[in-house]
């Protein structure tokens, strides 16, 4: 689903459906007894010194003052300083956190300007952590159809206003069955706002795929479920970005901020 509805667009969904609080939004607040240290403040919240001082400035100097109020982070992290031009993808690149986290996390801002960059390890470089995932095993549909709307960052032609779409817009006739993409559970049957009737199936491993605007369903909550079985059929239910008939397939990975949603074309193969 998209921040900004695009030119062939019925409904918009706003923001505050699609996107969460920035994380520097939801900082908490402590105010320092006797006895207290950095190091003691932060085990309270199972955090790492570190995560502190990176939003307060002013312990860097390693002393904390009784009756000081200092910030709290919801999870390990630093907040940083954007520089002047740099984009989501930028920031990726130097802290080795992938850019649609960082996106989501900081509150869906286009050209941030300050950022909370989540993690232990703030080293600047290039070696962001593999993993041995290799992407679905199946297609959501039962033949390779065409893109009507993609992942990403579009403009919108007629007012030039830049919008956010979270999935994949599959072009398909109304009634063509939509399958599981990879093996899992079914964790949601049911009708979901803007997605109308919604099918999410966890992978494992802290993948989720999502199946949105169905007309109907062919499976149930908690069934397990494998490659390519049915898990409904193509419609129009709910607030499509699109005129004509798709299915809005995401995947998502869960992060700390809840679950994040990516490009589905990274995770499928490319013979799809």
């Amino acid at each position: 689903m998209s921040w900004f509805s695009p030119i062939s667009a019925i409904a918009q969904p706003s923001l505050a459906e699609l996107c969460s609080d920035p994380v520097l939004s939801r900082l908490q607040r402590h105010r320092v007894i006797s006895g207290e240290t950095i190091e003691s403040i932060a085990q309270q919240y199972r955090l790492v010194p570190q995560s502190l001082i990176g939003v307060n400035p002013g312990l860097e100097g390693g002393q904390v003052q009784v009756g000081q109020e200092i910030l709290i982070p919801p999870f390990n992290g630093i907040k940083i300083t954007v520089p002047n031009g740099a984009t989501w993808q930028d920031l990726a690149t130097a802290y080795g956190v992938r850019a649609d986290v960082l996106f989501e996390m900081n509150g869906c801002v286009e050209n941030p300007t300050v950022a909370f960059i989540p993690g232990v390890n703030w080293q600047s470089g290039n070696n962001a952590p593999e993993d041995n995932y290799t992407g679905l095993k199946g297609y959501p549909l039962p033949a390779i159809a065409q893109v009507g709307l993609s992942y990403g960052w579009h403009v919108e032609p007629n007012t030039g206003e830049s919008f956010f779409h979270g999935g994949m817009d599959i072009l398909a006739e109304v009634g063509t069955p939509v399958l599981a993409a990879d093996s899992g559970t079914v964790v949601y049957v049911g009708q979901e706002g803007n997605y109308g009737f919604l099918v999410i199936v966890d992978h494992g491993n802290g993948i989720q795929t999502r199946y949105g605007h169905l007309s109907r369903f062919n499976t149930r909550l908690s069934e397990s479920v494998q490659v390519g079985d049915i898990l409904g059929y193509v419609g129009v239910t709910g607030n499509p970005d699109l005129l004509n008939p798709h299915l809005h397939f995401e995947v998502r990975f869960k992060s700390p901020v809840g679950w994040v949603a990516q490009d589905p074309n990274i995770h499928l193969s490319p013979s799809q």
